[in-house]
């Protein structure tokens, strides 16, 4: 694998990155007041940005393209091939993993629940920076979901952000 793949997320302090129906509400009525969280710098340094069917469908709701000059990749086995001339669209992770390579990608944000479980479970993921809300939202999809095996990840950096938000960021040794 030649890419290094990077998680840049938010979540409720108890744990969800969404309402059960894909709301964000909570995190971006709070996120504005939450200063300088390190994200533009984080995507300057992204080629490629790989996204889950949810996650894709949910930004297309922002009235605008967050991607500009990325090469964007969307796993789905549902969305068709052809939907959006801005992204390339893989039925498979191998898929995927494959074009990356091929491609020479260097530095992939992986974005979304199930693509960040995906990531960690396929041993894909080098680093994590996750920025924890303070808001219990009782539940919702979950950022973590069910692993083979433990996967231990080596802590670099916590910072407070305004307005309560803590950030941790995190390795994961190979």
């Amino acid at each position: 694998m030649s890419f290094h793949a990077a998680v840049f997320i938010a979540v409720s302090l108890d744990g969800f990155i969404a309402r059960p129906d894909g709301a964000i509400d909570w995190l971006t009525e709070r996120g504005e007041r939450a200063g300088e969280t390190g994200y533009d710098e984080f995507m300057a340094g992204i080629d490629t940005v790989v996204l889950g069917r949810n996650t894709y469908e949910k930004v297309l709701t922002f009235g605008f393209w967050p991607y500009d000059g990325k090469q964007v990749e969307v796993l789905s086995t549902t969305l068709a091939a052809d939907v959006d001339e801005r992204i390339i669209v893989h039925r498979t992770v191998d898929g995927l993993v494959q074009t990356l390579n091929d491609r020479g990608a260097k530095r992939v944000y992986a974005d979304g629940g199930r693509i960040v479980q995906t990531f960690l479970r396929a041993g894909l993921l080098n680093e994590l920076t996750i920025t924890t809300v303070p808001v219990l939202i009782g539940e919702g999809i979950p950022l973590f979901g069910p692993l083979d095996q433990d996967i231990t990840l080596n802590h670099n950096a916590t910072r407070s952000l305004n307005a309560g938000l803590i950030q941790s960021d995190y390795t994961i040794p190979r």
